[in-house]
């Protein structure tokens, strides 16, 4: 079973962004030693190179100041000193032929070099070049140099040490670059996994969640990071859904309530008539009553289907430049029989040229279900007052009535579907209409507050963003 475990581990990210991790650090280890060894092989060769032509300015001055037999004679002892199997002196002719030595045992193979003696004879003052020597097991630096009366100095120098050295570079670099890249892989693997328990804890909430405990949520950090900005995204989505699923039940619920009664008032009526009806007129009126009930019961369902749209964004109405001061004067108009009907004044007063970019009928209804609810709790000889007014960037429309007013307790819920204030406002209606009205106000990127005083009036204020 933890042979298994370890194996599943091969398909997680925290393994996959391990590989990175230590493929990455190879590659950057790589072209680090690769740039080191470049540079560690020219500071070799320039040392070497400087050490070469120090010997020749040194045999130079000992030709100019001591002659030839003092030359030859420490030509040798410096071959000796050195090893002869290290390094050699040869003194040629400007046509390469050797005039004196030093022990050559060591580096029989060595010829001389046409090209050398050709550029020196073209006026350089030395030349270089590196031999693989046949039968030796390490190349050679040599260096052709003029010193005094037309003679040539051929040094020759092994890089054996050279070469040594670099192995052991390569030797010392290659076993710290394994301990290196387990190293690094492992704590890439701590790092990765450290990374990925936010997103681990955020699955198994999900996992909790799915299984019916929606209560749980992922603990945040303060650490700032992006899985603590994921755990806080997370959270918030659960608490919009909590909120949405509450919003949900409480609407089954109310819907259920809602429509129990009218159903049930059909059935009744239906059942008294055909157990006691008679005559033509009572089953008439049974009819009447049911289309009645059926006319209620679908724009109970109708408007909670336009709320849940609007709520949801699922439709995309027509969005257009409208003018909501001639909008709110045209459903001014539109209540003024309703006015005067219920003796309630209707006063306007409306800005002009007050533009909103929004759906016209959307917008229509919200107006109309505003004042539809002055209307319905205002009584005879009341106000209602409309006006509309742009500041800021924004359109505030007011509604404000001389009714009954909200209770302090209910004012909060009014927006809530299905809400029943208390009795002294229960008049007929399916407790939708200032719930579609906040979601059409919402929709366009407003929203509705509302202020009241029992018994002296209530106040809507719906504030959108102006065109």
């Amino acid at each position: 079973m933890y042979l298994k475990k370890i194996l599943n581990q091969r398909h997680t990210l925290a393994f996959r962004l391990t590989l990175w991790y230590a493929a990455i650090f190879a590659i950057l280890s790589f072209g680090a030693f690769l740039a080191f060894y470049l540079i560690i092989s020219s500071v070799i060769q320039r040392n070497t190179d400087q050490e070469l032509l120090n010997d020749l300015s040194e045999f130079s001055s000992i030709m100019s100041v001591r002659g030839y037999d003092s030359f030859e004679s420490e030509m040798k002892i410096e071959a000796e000193s050195d090893g002869v199997d290290k390094v050699f002196f040869r003194l040629l002719s400007p046509k390469g032929e050797t005039l004196a030595s030093s022990n050559m045992s060591s580096w029989r193979n060595v010829g001389i070099s046409r090209l050398a003696l050709e550029r020196l004879r073209n006026g350089a003052d030395h030349a270089f070049e590196t031999l693989a020597i046949p039968e030796h097991p390490d190349r050679a630096r040599v260096l052709y140099g003029i010193i005094g009366h037309g003679k040539i100095l051929q040094i020759g120098k092994s890089l054996k040490d050279d070469r040594q050295f670099l192995e052991i570079f390569r030797e010392v670099f290659s076993t710290i670059m394994v301990v290196l890249m387990l190293f690094s892989a492992l704590i890439g693997w701590v790092m990765a996994r450290q990374a990925m328990s936010g997103v681990e804890e955020v699955t198994r909430t999900a996992m909790d969640i799915s299984k019916g405990a929606f209560e749980q949520r992922v603990s945040i950090r303060d650490r700032g990071d992006e899985i603590n900005r994921l755990a806080t995204a997370f959270n918030v989505m659960l608490d919009r859904i909590d909120v949405l699923v509450t919003g949900m039940r409480e609407m089954t619920d109310n819907m259920a309530h809602d429509l129990r009664s009218p159903v049930t008032r059909i059935r009744g009526v239906a059942e008294i008539t055909l157990t006691t009806g008679k005559s033509m007129d009572e089953y008439e009126a049974m009819a009447a009553n049911t289309i009645e009930e059926c006319d209620r019961l679908l724009e109970m369902v109708n408007t909670m289907l336009d709320i849940s749209e609007t709520e949801a964004g699922a439709s995309k109405p027509l969005m257009v430049k409208t003018d909501i001061a001639e909008l709110v004067r045209v459903v001014c108009e539109l209540f003024q029989p309703t006015a005067e009907k219920n003796n309630v004044a209707l006063i306007s007063g409306i800005s002009d040229n007050s533009f909103v970019y929004g759906n016209i009928q959307a917008l229509q209804r919200m107006v109309v279900n505003l004042l539809d609810n002055a209307f319905k709790y205002t009584p005879s000889g009341g106000t209602v007052t409309v006006s509309l007014k742009g500041n800021e960037g924004q359109v505030v429309i007011s509604v404000s009535d001389t009714g009954i007013g909200i209770s302090h307790d209910d004012l909060p819920h009014i927006f809530k579907r299905f809400y029943r204030c208390d009795q002294s406002r229960s008049q007929a209606g399916i407790g939708l209409g200032l719930s579609l009205a906040q979601a059409i106000a919402k929709a366009h990127g407003g929203n509705i507050s509302a202020a009241s005083n029992p018994g002296q009036g209530t106040k809507f204020m719906v504030t959108l963003p102006q065109f």
